[in-house]
């Protein structure tokens, strides 16, 4: 089954949520489910997990999952399944890789900033 996260930035800080079970932060996201794109899966997963609204730019094939680079929106919801912040570097504790995500933050900055310079 595929699955799609989001790293949305506010200014040059992204977000991220703490995983209870897997005891780590991660960037929202999940499985995509049927009829839904990764754009639609990364988007619910944030609103889910996070409580925030996202506007996507960019999505990127990392082979066994989309990324979608994203501009953090209002938070809209309370009732959250997880407990977020903002971040300007990765935390200590993460439930994924760290290479994954030194990789894909970086892209999902450039894709940012390519969006505004047009």
């Amino acid at each position: 089954m595929r699955t799609a996260y989001a790293i949305a930035f506010k200014d040059d800080k992204f977000l991220m949520v703490w995983h209870n079970k897997r005891n780590g932060w991660e960037m929202p996201g999940g499985h995509v489910e049927k009829g839904e794109t990764s754009e639609q899966a990364a988007a619910r997963e944030f609103l889910e997990e996070a409580g925030y609204e996202i506007e996507i730019v960019a999505t990127r094939d990392i082979g066994y999952c989309d990324v979608c680079a994203a501009i953090l929106g209002e938070k809209v919801r309370d009732d959250c399944e997880m407990r977020s912040e903002l971040f300007d570097s990765l935390p200590d504790k993460l439930s994924f890789e760290r290479e994954e995500y030194e990789d894909t933050i970086p892209w999902a900055r450039s894709q940012l900033t390519k969006g505004s310079e047009q």
